[in-house]
């Protein structure tokens, strides 16, 4: 496994370096009532004690994370100061103005947006201490050891296996498709703990520790040339009990919340406008890249590929703009379905705007400028050449649960369908035939 940028020489009972969130100084009350203009305050007070001009940048995230700016709508002592999520972007305005370090999300991704909510909904208050503080900042990179070879589409039929000694569980199994896994100092993983109970009601959720000797990551590599996603395998690895998430046998309701939050953070990534180039986001949306395109092959334009174009317009920016309205929606409470939706939309449309631009550019949409083997630390699906983009594309209907699963639960818990016939759902795993 190549080495991460994650605290290797961590350990369970904390990182390497790492000091238990204090309150606030200063004259601020660390309990008081939190509002825009205290939000203001709080924030100025941080970067005067923490000047991000002369402050390593680790130690400015600790010090926001220990002063609850990090997630003001997570606990106090945890980052966060139990305040509304809308009012986040009081902190981060304040923050980007003063030129302060970000914790680079798009590289640890999973872990704020997948790893994190599930350890704060269902995990212990040690679990919480320990893994949080880290995660943000960005100093331990996590992945998801869900998918496997024959558990894709269908999780819950997964078959790697967790058998309790003691205070210990030994994993043994494979895991497939796991972003960041050469990366990562932690992992999510669902393993099955009991085979003679039905599929979904013998799994247990535990966080597994990626520099143990039994894990061994393998590159895998895409059609795109990179390998962005890994193998992972897992021989005789020992989690402690403490490393459990939520009870025995519950890692099936803990994994929902896990992927809801997924593909929330698939399907509500924030999409520029198209033309949000030169904005501060600095870049721009597929339908941006689609858009410069036209603009400057004027000699390739045709009647048929503008009205297409202008559909495809009109669709992303549809997207754009509901896309919006849910995350403000779940600014008020939990991730539901409606990123399931989200998330179908976002595939479909980079599929069809991506296959547009190849067909637009012609013979030059058919080049391909590197196919050197890469492993990014993250996706930039709009980066590098037309062919890249359709490439990528692809796999947008798979990743994060596929297309099919995922017209499932709309259909389902959106729309109020009767769900499909499974002849398995009250079989024992173990029956089941593989």
């Amino acid at each position: 496994m190549s080495s991460g940028s994650g605290e290797r020489g961590a350990t369970a009972d904390g990182p390497a370096g790492a000091e238990g969130p204090t309150d606030l100084d200063g004259p601020l009350d660390p309990d008081g009532p939190v509002d825009p203009d205290g939000l203001r305050r709080r924030t100025a007070a941080l970067l005067a004690a923490h000047p991000p001009a002369t402050t390593p940048a680790a130690d400015f995230l600790r010090a926001r994370f220990d002063a609850g700016l990090a997630w003001i709508h997570y606990p106090r002592g945890l980052g966060g100061l139990d305040a509304p999520r809308a009012l986040q972007a009081v902190v981060d305005a304040e923050l980007t103005a003063a030129g302060a370090p970000d914790n680079n999300p798009r590289r640890i991704g999973i872990g704020l947006g997948m790893a994190a909510p599930t350890i704060l909904r269902f995990g212990t208050e040690e679990q919480k201490r320990r893994f949080l503080r880290p995660l943000w900042t960005g100093e331990e990179v996590w992945c998801q050891l869900f998918s496997e070879p024959g558990a894709g589409s269908d999780l819950a039929a997964l078959a790697t296996r967790a058998v309790r000694e003691g205070d210990t569980w030994i994993v043994d199994g494979q895991k497939v498709w796991t972003s960041s896994a050469h990366q990562a100092r932690w992992g999510i993983l669902l393993a099955r703990t009991d085979p003679a109970l039905p599929k979904h009601r013998g799994i247990s959720y535990f966080v597994c520790d990626m520099t143990d000797g039994g894990v061994e990551v393998r590159p895998l590599r895409q059609i795109t040339g990179e390998a962005e996603f890994n193998e992972v395998f897992l021989t005789g690895v020992r989690i402690p009990d403490t490393c459990r998430i939520g009870d025995v046998g519950e890692g099936w309701r803990v994994a929902r919340t896990t992927l809801m939050n997924e593909r929330m953070a698939i399907g509500g990534t924030r999409l520029p406008r198209e033309n949000a180039r030169d904005s501060a986001e600095g870049r721009t949306g597929m339908i941006g890249v689609a858009a410069t395109a036209w603009r400057e092959r004027p000699e390739l334009r045709t009647h048929d590929l503008h009205q297409r174009l202008l559909r495809l317009w009109v669709e992303a920016e549809a997207a754009r703009l509901t896309g919006e309205r849910l995350r403000q929606q779940l600014a008020q409470g939990q991730p539901g379905p409606e990123g399931s939706g989200m998330k179908l939309a976002f595939a479909r449309l980079a599929q069809e705007i991506s296959g547009w631009e190849v067909e637009f550019l012609a013979g030059d949409g058919l080049t391909y400028d590197d196919w050197t083997l890469r492993r990014p630390d993250g996706v930039d699906f709009t980066a590098r050449g037309a062919g890249y983009r359709y490439l990528r594309a692809k796999g947008n209907s798979i990743e994060g649960g596929t297309s099919e699963v995922l017209l499932n639960i709309v259909a389902e818990r959106v729309l109020g369908l009767p769900p499909e016939p499974r002849a398995d759902k009250d079989a024992a795993w173990k029956d089941l035939p593989r």
